[in-house]
């Protein structure tokens, strides 16, 4: 097993040792260098990122390939998974980046900017484990986002003091009530990833048999009483539907519908709320940052997420049944699924590298974020703020909020 943490230190070193030695001037114009001037390590061809212990362990001890060939200790990870996990060829490699949209944000961060790396080139695969929403699909199912949506950046009132006409206590921010579209937009809400890219990664993981509980077997055929949870009691499958962000683990008929409503309304109708996670929405505004200053490609992210539990009871079970107690079954073969499945999507990348994936999959829909940061104009939202025109010089983006006595404040944007 190789070690880089000793490198890794050492280049660091040099890196701080060097900027004490210059100019603020002569630091901006280092860090402003152009990519090829830069001294990267690893360019990694797939990047696995998973969000904590169990998931990451899915990928270690298998045949294809071994992720622990290489540990590179990247300054600003987590300190529970401080490493970066790499094969010898460097083709492949794994970052965990904590639970919780912060510590996704933080790691995914660090990665992006760190001197360690090249990842201009590299597909980012986002492989985790995730509630379900049984309208859709059901335990041990993998699932394929387009859309991924931070469903509690909204107000927030507690039931018991809602108004009689409000079906829940969140109210998108800068709105009035439940259904009224966002007034308030902090940039993060939703974005939006390769669909072409989606269906070729839903393509390799169809190959894969999936996992499968006797345990969940039996809780899911609880949801076959409730017509409207049909995909909920028959078994795991391949899905292409989307994911809801929240920091806040939830469990509930009203919440889930509830949040599957506002997925419905910030995208416009078009997204299907499908998995509950807390990371993908932080994980890709990193990502998309580094796409800003070319340290990364938006269009090479594919979101998959495996079905553990899930979001809402059976009819005449408590909610709380639901998430404290029920043995449910799927965690195990969301787990193994997430190797099953996913082992297919990487074997595949690599496979089809010289003849497709090096050169990349063109998107045929709109990436990126509500802001349409990236250029190009959101199918989903008030539309781009930056006139259609990806973010390539400083500009000054005004409050987009709410302007005194409630109305909506203009959204300027400046050079």
């Amino acid at each position: 097993m190789f070690s880089l943490n000793t490198a890794s230190v050492l280049l660091a070193s040099t890196v701080l040792l060097g900027l004490a030695a210059t100019s603020p001037v002569a630091s901006l114009e280092a860090k402003a260098q152009p990519l090829e001037k830069r001294d990267y390590v690893i360019s990694p061809k797939v990047m696995i990122v998973d969000m904590f212990g169990p998931e990451g362990d899915a990928w270690y001890g298998i045949p294809e390939f071994d992720l622990l060939a290489q540990n590179i200790t990247v300054p600003g990870l987590s300190p529970l998974y401080p490493d970066v996990h790499c094969t010898l060829s460097n083709d492949i490699c794994q970052i965990v980046t904590g639970e919780s949209e912060i510590n996704a944000a933080s790691t995914m961060s660090a990665l992006v900017h760190s001197p360690l790396f090249n990842l201009t080139h590299t597909y980012f695969f986002i492989a985790g484990i995730a509630g379900v929403n049984p309208e859709v699909a059901t335990l041990g199912s993998v699932t394929f986002a387009k859309y991924a949506v931070q469903v509690a950046l909204q107000y927030e009132f507690d039931a018991r003091e809602i108004p009689a006409n409000f079906s829940t206590g969140y109210v998108p921010q800068g709105s009035t009530s439940p259904s009224e579209y966002p007034q308030s937009i902090y940039g993060t809400e939703v974005f939006e990833v390769s669909d072409a890219l989606r269906q070729l990664a839903i393509g390799f993981a169809q190959t894969a048999a999936l996992n499968d509980s006797a345990a969940a077997m039996a809780y899911r055929a609880n949801y076959a009483s409730t017509s409207a949870y049909t995909a909920g009691s028959m078994g795991p499958g391949v899905v292409a539907c989307d994911v809801a962000t929240s920091d806040v683990y939830y469990s509930g008929a009203l919440l889930s519908e509830a949040f599957g409503n506002y997925t419905s309304l910030v995208t416009n109708g078009s997204a299907v709320y499908c998995t509950t996670a807390q990371e993908d929405n932080a994980t890709l505004e990193a990502l998309l940052r580094g796409a800003l200053t070319n340290l990364t490609d938006f269009s090479r992210i594919i979101v998959m997420r495996t079905a553990s539990d899930f979001d809402r009871p059976y009819a005449g079970e408590a909610a709380t049944e639901n998430l404290f107690y029920a043995d449910q079954g799927g965690f195990e073969p969301a787990i193994l699924n997430i190797y099953l499945a996913g082992v297919k999507v990487v074997e595949g990348i690599l496979a089809g590298w010289e003849n497709t994936f090096e050169v990349g999959v063109a998107p045929k829909n709109y990436i990126g974020d509500i802001f349409g940061t990236l250029g190009g104009t959101p199918d989903f939202g008030p539309g781009s703020v930056f006139n259609d025109n990806p973010v390539t010089t400083k500009r000054g983006l005004g409050r987009r909020g709410l302007g005194p006595k409630g109305k909506r404040a203009a959204v300027m944007v400046g050079r």
